[in-house]
């Protein structure tokens, strides 16, 4: 195939808009269409860490030992609603096995390569005009209530320092974690202090990354369902819920947790599972004033203007199911003792995102079985961290015929 003229994106969400962004800086004309608008599905309202340090595949065995203990807890971080879903069942079989340190090394590997140049790609973005910064998160703060609960996490930075990826950090004491950040709760008595990571406002970044898409000539349709692709042999033509119809040289399927449906069709087998979280704003007054991470509680704060998110938790859950109010209790009864000042009555914008989740913990990025369509999605909780080099991977790939090889272990048929 020659280098397409034109690319249809379905999915406004980060992965979809970066892939469009740098489509357009290899001279593509892109369509962007999503069923709901601009970071519509998981990218609004997460905790918005860029942090590669913490950028790891999801399914670990301490994950593992977490959920056969608490599975079916509506408290728990890791949470299965009870509902017969034999496709769920599958997921879950498949992304146990996955939890293995062995399999964990080696998705690491690729982990490590993508995170050596996830920040590159934001200051590419940055130089290209996308208006909304990111802002350094030198320190961020991981605390824990005992030093023996901070071990593991010890050794997982220097597991992924051993994969080849720099990580920076210092142990403190609980006294000095208050030193650092006074909001801390006398229950904090182990921290790390870990340097060189970064965070942004999540919602407000991919609005303005639209923004630069629109204003390089490019088209975002809202409020359209693509219910179908078709390789036509000269192009692509993707049809929506109502009857409308794009065609264009190649198709980008970036849909998030709705991707299965989509790319089924073009030999991508690998499950994509909808592993929601939940976040809410709160007042500064009481919560830290730099991100804030309660790994044991799986619990994350990050400042959001004159406001902090507060975010958490994983429900392995179908993508359109009503919020559980239950979850967003249990966040808050989770960060109460921790950070004993805080008003969590005045929080405002609870929200609920199902993040795309596969079974080995890997992104999908590449081409599928017709050369015409290709996939970027599956990242799960790490879609803001990697989705900006994703696209920029792809979209290279796309123009070029040539993928990089980060993109090997990434491909959406493996």
């Amino acid at each position: 195939m020659t280098a397409p003229r034109s690319a249809l994106v379905v999915g406004a969400g980060m992965a979809g808009l970066a892939t469009a962004w740098y489509l357009q800086e290899a001279g593509v004309e892109v369509t962007v269409v999503d069923r709901r608008g601009v970071a519509a599905g998981a990218s609004w309202g997460n905790a918005g860490w860029l942090s590669p340090a913490l950028t790891v595949p999801l399914p670990e065995p301490g994950a593992l030992r977490l959920g056969l203990r608490t599975l079916f807890s509506p408290t728990s971080p890791l949470y299965v609603p009870p509902r017969a879903d034999a496709r769920l069942a599958r997921f879950l079989l498949s992304f146990g096995r996955n939890c293995t340190s062995r399999r964990w090394q080696v998705a690491m590997s690729a982990f490590a390569a993508l995170n050596r140049g996830a920040l590159t790609a934001y200051d590419e973005l940055a130089r290209g005009g996308v208006a909304e910064p990111t802002r350094a998160s030198d320190p961020c703060l991981i605390a824990f209530t005992t030093q023996a609960g901070r071990t593991p996490f010890v050794e997982e930075l220097e597991a992924v320092r051993a994969a080849g990826q720099r990580v920076d950090f210092d142990l403190l004491t609980g006294t000095e974690a208050r030193d650092l950040e006074p909001t801390l709760s006398e229950r904090i008595d182990a921290a790390v202090r870990l340097h060189g990571q970064r965070h942004l406002n999540p919602g407000a970044y991919v609005a303005a990354l639209a923004d630069s898409v629109r204003d390089r000539g490019g088209k975002i349709v809202t409020g359209r369902e693509v219910t179908r692709i078709r390789d036509i042999g000269t192009g692509i033509a993707a049809r929506s819920a109502d009857g409308t119809e794009v065609r264009a040289d190649v198709a980008v399927l970036a849909a998030g947790a709705w991707l299965d449906r989509l790319a089924a069709p073009f030999g991508v087998r690998a499950p994509v599972q909808s592993g929601r979280g939940y976040s809410f704003l709160l007042p500064r007054e009481g919560l830290p004033s730099r991100p804030t991470y309660f790994a044991a509680q799986r619990v994350v704060c990050t400042p959001a203007g004159d406001r902090v998110r507060v975010a958490g938790m994983m429900e392995f859950t179908g993508p359109d199911r009503p919020a559980d109010p239950r979850r967003v209790r249990a966040i808050v009864d989770a960060a109460r003792p921790l950070l004993p000042a805080a008003d969590f009555g005045r929080r405002t914008d609870a929200w609920v995102g199902p993040r795309p989740c596969t079974a080995d913990g890997l992104p999908l990025v590449g081409p599928t079985r017709s050369p015409r369509v290709h996939v970027c999605g599956g990242h799960g909780i790490w879609g803001i961290a990697l989705g900006p080099l994703s696209g920029r991977l792809l979209a290279e790939s796309i123009v070029t015929g040539r993928p990089a090889a980060e993109l090997t272990p990434l491909h959406p048929l493996r």
